[in-house]
């Protein structure tokens, strides 16, 4: 039998949202075995592990990660682990690495490396990709399917209505995943295929999986927030399955403040009895793809087709036009945030990194729109992008909502570049920043956003609360001084006040230093919804 580890004398922050109080915990053989109120009283024969002023949490869940590669990765994948995260919910923004088709992989395979650096697996079922996936994985994985994946599996990058034999093709691979113990669907519909996709068709789609989640990043997070938030209320409530609004924001200056009437939206939805969350970054700038500010239509057809447009004056001149003057029910970042707001965060050949399309005009000789045609081209559509579109008290509002759960949105692992500091901050922060140094959140309530309430929605079994007979995912942390080191400039930057992590009971953070061999588990969904 496995010896006991105790972690005495901390300040237990269960995951309930309950008052913070003085208590040991027990784990053995991967569990937590006893807790005992007040602390003291030990055995002899016992590992003790002194937690004196320091904090006891279960282990952090990001519900709006990107790192669905990390498994496939030759160096183990320590942002998120640092960060006290045990749980990643993968599969966001309607991309997923799996399924794929023979007739469409070269499509989703050429999509996808937007996004991901290369992954090099064999098959093409969402179960053969996630076999191999789960020998590497340092965190656990909880699996969404792209509802854009699938409808590249089914029909490439066509920008029309599905068929009726199409529409069978994604209903079939979506019950495939869920079979295969796919937590829900996922949408990006600012993104193509998702943009090409009717609200109609993707209820039809999310109708098949009652007990599963819908995750949406909204087709409009600016101009269109509250119309997207209905139309994304209208899916979940058709289907009859929970909704996630994913990274809830509202982007460029018109916009801001928009926040307080699409969250009444949400207390109006769940009244009525939808079963709605929401999840947020503590950050007021957002992080996409570069081809995400050209109008849907330009993508019709796949990358060999955009490429093609960005080389054709007449095809070159309606982009121009339709950025300058927009499109209704597009969201028009260049618009909303200006060149100067929109800084190259990872490309190819890493020439661009860290210069505004502004910076980038200037240089090439023109303007922010040239700008983006310029680097679309020479980096063949692989970069990505920071947006400085937000602003602070929407952010707040939004991580007070008591729907509200923490999500870092970060880019996939791998991309190097000058990503978006909150692959590597998202946690810590909002426990210095939103807890400590601008109270929006006690501690109790961060923590709970994080752990308890993440792993009720997300059917995530015997996780997120600190209790006997749960799994002993933890997190050790000091209150006092936890932050995050990534900055914009810096941000490949591990936190600060973590001492230790647990994963199934085993320490594979310890003083701050990564000491695990890949122990992650991919997870499946299991009891009832919330």
């Amino acid at each position: 039998m496995s010896r006991i580890t105790v972690l005495a004398g901390g300040t237990l922050v269960d995951g309930t949202g309950s008052a913070a109080r003085h208590a040991d915990v027990w784990l053995q053989g991967g569990e937590i075995v006893r807790i005992v109120e007040g602390g003291g009283g030990h055995p002899e024969g016992l590992d003790i592990v002194d937690c004196t002023d320091l904090a006891i949490a279960p282990g952090f869940i990001d519900v709006h990660s990107h790192a669905d590669n990390a498994g496939y990765l030759a160096t183990a994948d320590t942002s998120k682990i640092l960060q006290g995260v045990t749980t990643e919910v993968v599969g966001n923004c309607g991309i997923s690495l799996a399924p794929r088709t023979l007739p469409h992989r070269v499509d989703l395979d050429n999509y996808a490396q937007r996004l991901f650096p290369v992954v090099d697996w064999q098959g093409e079922s969402f179960t053969e990709y996630w076999a191999g996936a789960e020998r590497g994985l340092v965190t656990n994985a909880a699996p969404l399917v792209g509802q854009g994946t699938l409808r590249i599996a089914a029909m490439g990058m066509e920008n029309r209505p599905p068929s009726a034999a199409e529409k069978a093709k994604m209903r079939d691979l979506l019950l495939a995943a869920l079979e295969a113990g796919a937590f829900g669907l996922s949408t990006g519909l600012i993104y193509p295929p998702g943009s090409f996709s009717e609200t109609e068709e993707i209820a039809e789609l999310a109708g098949h999986m009652p007990d599963g989640i819908y995750a949406s990043h909204l087709r409009d997070e600016g101009e269109n927030v509250e119309r997207s938030v209905a139309e994304a209320i209208a899916i979940g409530e058709a289907a009859g399955c929970q909704v996630q609004l994913s990274h809830h924001k509202a982007a460029g200056k018109a916009n801001w403040g928009r926040t307080e009437a699409t969250l009444a939206m949400v207390d109006a939805a769940r009244e009525r009895g939808v079963r709605i969350h929401l999840d947020v970054y503590p950050y007021t700038v957002a992080s996409t793809v570069l081809t995400s500010c050209v109008p849907p239509w330009a993508e019709a057809g796949g990358e060999a087709a955009l490429l093609q447009r960005l080389e054709d004056s007449g095809a070159l001149g309606r982009l121009r036009r339709d950025i300058e003057q927009g499109l209704p029910g597009w969201e028009n970042e260049i618009a909303a945030t200006g060149a100067d707001g929109i800084r190259i965060a990872s490309t190819q050949d890493h020439r661009f990194e860290g210069s505004t399309l502004a910076e980038i005009a200037a240089t090439i000789g023109g303007d922010g729109i040239d700008a983006l045609f310029h680097v679309l081209r020479e980096e063949r559509l692989r970069a990505s992008i920071l947006l400085f579109s937000m602003t602070e008290g929407d952010v707040q509002r939004v991580l007070r909502h008591p729907l509200a759960m923490i999500g870092s949105d970060g880019l996939p692992p791998g991309l190097g570049g000058r990503p978006h500091p909150r692959l590597y901050g998202t946690f810590p922060r909002v426990l210095s920043r939103y807890v400590r140094e601008i109270p929006v959140l006690t501690l109790e309530a961060a923590v709970h956003k994080m752990t308890g309430l993440p792993a009720a929605a997300f059917r995530l079994a015997r996780r997120g609360v600190v209790a006997e007979g749960n799994m002993a995912d933890l997190v050790v942390f000091r209150p006092g001084s936890i932050r995050d080191g990534a900055t914009f400039e810096d941000p490949v930057q591990a936190p600060l006040g973590i001492e230790r992590v647990y994963l199934g009971g085993r320490a594979v953070v310890v003083e701050g230093r990564y000491v695990g061999n890949r122990q992650g588990e991919r997870l499946r969904p299991t009891g009832g919804l919330r």
